[in-house]
């Protein structure tokens, strides 16, 4: 059994580190607050402009469609990885990792595959593969729709020039504190919604169905782009409040575990020393 010393010096480190993950789950709590009444509030706004510039394009000849509707023979593929720049958020960011690896390595097995990565895990882990094209990390620095929107605008301008055939977003999209969903969307090409051609019918378009196509489909790319963004940056707070509270409990309940090995310790050890001055006090009796 170790000594009462270093018993107690475990105690003390363990209680140091409760301290430290309890105070950043309160952080971690405070900032998810605002991360999550942001893509609450934006989250509408983004599936519905999704949703109708997806209908509209289902009603375009093929001839007038927009240059990022053309569809190509996948040969090249860029994925968009989103992780946080931050650990000790439990598998916020391995899992994501996992994902693309996944998608690398079965989906597109056979195309040439390269990545962008938002957020530092996502560049430590691929930057060994040399196939990160752009590292835009410090757009988590000054989160706003501009600075999104020149990550989008890069995205855009290379699937425009051919460079490549389809670009993917991988990311964690938000459900609640507890739960964060890996999910992968389809950024370039656009793909129309089957089946709905005529849900427009009795809408008026003014100048024309195609000019607004064309205006709308780069807001709404970035759009996509900055929910998805803001998805994974409300997830990796409440991933990060989530393991920093299991965390908390599991110092808890270790330092309780070395405080009862305390007593026992001391114990032993007053029982002890009570053994040996009655043994001695019996030897000077006889």
């Amino acid at each position: 059994m170790a000594n009462l010393k270093e018993i107690r010096n475990r105690i003390s480190s363990v209680s140091s580190t409760m301290q430290i993950t309890s105070a950043m789950k309160m952080v971690s709590a405070a900032k998810l607050k605002k991360a999550q009444d942001a893509i609450t509030a934006m989250r509408p706004y983004a599936d519905k402009l999704t949703e109708l510039l997806q209908s509209l394009s289902a009603t375009l000849d093929a001839d007038s469609g927009s240059k990022f509707s053309e569809q190509r023979e996948v040969k090249k593929v860029l994925i968009v990885a989103i992780t946080s720049n931050r650990g000790l958020a439990g598998a916020f960011n391995s899992n994501i990792i996992k994902e693309v690896n996944k998608l690398t390595s079965e989906t597109y097995a056979n195309q040439e595959v390269s990545y962008v990565a938002i957020g530092k895990k996502a560049n430590d882990a691929f930057k060994k593969t040399n196939k990160v094209i752009a590292n835009k990390s410090e757009v988590f620095d000054d989160l706003t729709f501009e600075n999104v929107a020149e990550i989008a605008q890069l995205l855009m301008d290379k699937f425009v020039a051919g460079e490549y055939d389809k670009i993917e977003i991988v990311y964690n999209k938000f459900k609640n504190a507890a739960t964060q969903i890996v999910t992968t969307e389809q950024f370039l090409p656009i793909v129309p919604v089957e089946g709905e051609a005529n849900s427009n019918a009795d809408y008026i378009f003014e100048p024309s169905k195609e000019e607004i196509v064309e205006q709308l489909i780069p807001k709404s790319l970035k759009t996509q782009l900055y929910k998805g963004i803001r998805d994974s940056f409300a997830s990796e707070h409440g991933a990060r409040m989530t393991a920093m509270h299991k965390a908390t409990d599991n110092a808890k309940e270790l330092r309780d575990q070395l405080k009862l090995t305390y007593n026992k310790a001391r114990q032993a050890a007053i029982t002890n020393e009570i053994l040996e001055i009655v043994g001695g006090a019996e030897a000077l009796n006889n």
